[in-house]
């Protein structure tokens, strides 16, 4: 009986992702994004940079204060070859030292701690020193 709760639970976050897919058009970039602009993964960019700051020698010690002008630049849908969906974003960042920088960030679907959730990788400009994500976070662009 609990495989068919399980099995019944996963159909219907499958379906419901579907839909989210068929409501969000692939070829909408450019535009203010809700999922890119949700306040949960702005939170997360921002616990994260301050664990940076604080832990990277030689960074600025600033936090950020604000997001802005949050939009995708591309969309990589689930597929047989890439079974995890990835939503590319972009955005501008307001410091604590009040400097505006760009801010590029990824969001994985399902690849959160044990599969459960999100995960958002991301790289602030000028704040990427041992080119983690290479020169000027070109692998996030």
């Amino acid at each position: 009986m609990a495989r068919f709760l399980a099995l019944a639970a996963g159909l219907a976050a499958s379906f419901l992702s579907m839909q989210a897919m068929a409501a969000d058009p692939v070829g909408s970039y450019g535009a203010v994004d809700d999922v890119c602009a949700d306040a949960r993964v702005h939170s997360t960019i921002q616990k994260r940079f301050r664990y940076q700051v604080t832990h990277v020698p030689n960074l600025p010690d600033v936090d950020i204060v604000d997001f802005y002008g949050s939009y995708q630049t591309r969309y990589s849908p689930s597929s047989y070859d890439s079974p995890i969906e990835r939503r590319y974003c972009r955005a501008t960042a307001r410091l604590s030292d009040g400097r505006d920088r760009t801010i590029w960030y990824l969001i994985e679907y399902g690849q959160g701690f044990a599969g459960l959730g999100n995960n958002v990788e991301f790289c602030v400009s000028g704040f990427d020193r041992w080119n983690v994500y290479d020169g000027h976070c070109r692998v996030l662009r």
